[in-house]
């Protein structure tokens, strides 16, 4: 679902009453545990967190005026959604999270290329999305960028 907001905290107000506090919560840990250099905004009509065209002057490949994009979270129709660009370019970072999520849910893992959706809310695994924020640096994923992404 697409929403109509300028800033994180009119995305978050115009959510269901049930998703607000997920929303709210997974973007602190987002903001917490990213390292420096990351810069959050909105993107795509969903909370993002992007490497600012000050330390990334290239952009976007597929829109340059737009800042690379590396973690969005988004209230969709029937789940909510975390999209990790480094999951999609790291495949070593993917098996490591595929391998983690078990041990923190239950339920089978619901994950497109970047997509991790969670339709329960009760089951999001924040501990471990804290842990997945630490996992990658602007620098580290400019460079995966680079090579994985960008050139294809």
């Amino acid at each position: 679902m697409n929403y109509k907001a300028n800033s994180p905290e009119e995305y978050i107000k115009q959510l269901p009453e049930e998703r607000q506090p997920v929303i709210t919560k997974l973007r602190a840990i987002i903001s917490e545990n990213l390292p420096k250099g990351f810069q959050e905004q909105m993107s795509y009509g969903m909370l993002g967190w992007v490497v600012p065209h000050s330390i990334y002057p290239d952009g976007y490949h597929c829109d340059t005026k737009l800042p690379l994009p590396f973690i969005n979270i988004a209230s969709q129709k029937n789940f909510i959604a975390l999209y990790h660009s480094g999951i999609y370019a790291d495949q070593k970072l993917h098996d490591w999270f595929v391998a983690e999520y078990p041990k923190y849910v239950k339920t089978k893992l619901d994950m497109g290329k970047s997509c991790i959706r969670f339709k329960k809310l009760e089951t999001v695994p924040y501990e471990l999305i804290e842990e997945l924020c630490t996992k990658m640096t602007v620098e580290n994923w400019i460079s995966l960028y680079e090579k994985n992404v960008k050139n294809k």
